[in-house]
């Protein structure tokens, strides 16, 4: 027999299998449809995940302003910024961001689930969170992902 077959093989991003997902946000729970996202981007679905490696997808996030916060998360939930001089925090709350800035949302959640070092960083560029229905990376034809499946 031979016993190359049974060896595993460790991924790089050379020769990951990279795919493109398009992600539809209305009407999804921020945790659950976050927590989907940092998963593809991870590459936690995939038979050949590698930790240390980025071998993950590409995600396409469309309709970032039409997510939902369960409870009373809108007028409770904080973020917290710093502008870098003293006395300089500043707190918005979930529905004032969402008004401003509705992308944020999605990737601060994302990016809160992905690790904290150099490689959560490259991770974190795959991700690509648009407000409406419109998105850049037509050319590259991104896959509908179902949710919720």
């Amino acid at each position: 027999m031979d016993t190359l077959s049974y060896k595993t093989r460790s991924i790089n991003k050379e020769n990951a299998d990279k795919k493109w997902w398009l992600v539809d946000a209305e009407g999804q729970t921020l945790g659950r449809l976050s927590t989907q996202i940092a998963t593809l981007l991870r590459g936690k679905h995939k038979p050949n995940f590698t930790p240390h490696a980025d071998c993950g997808d590409y995600v396409v996030v469309v309709n970032a302003e039409k997510i939902v916060l369960t409870g009373n998360k809108m007028e409770t939930k904080e973020y917290i910024r710093h502008t870098g001089y003293p006395g300089g925090q500043r707190v918005r709350t979930a529905s004032e961001q969402l008004s401003r800035k509705p992308h944020a949302l999605v990737e601060d959640a994302v990016r809160g689930m992905l690790p904290k070092n150099r490689l959560g960083r490259e991770l974190f560029r795959n991700l690509h969170v648009y407000v409406g229905p419109d998105h850049k990376q037509e050319a590259q034809q991104p896959t509908p992902f179902q949710l919720n499946a």
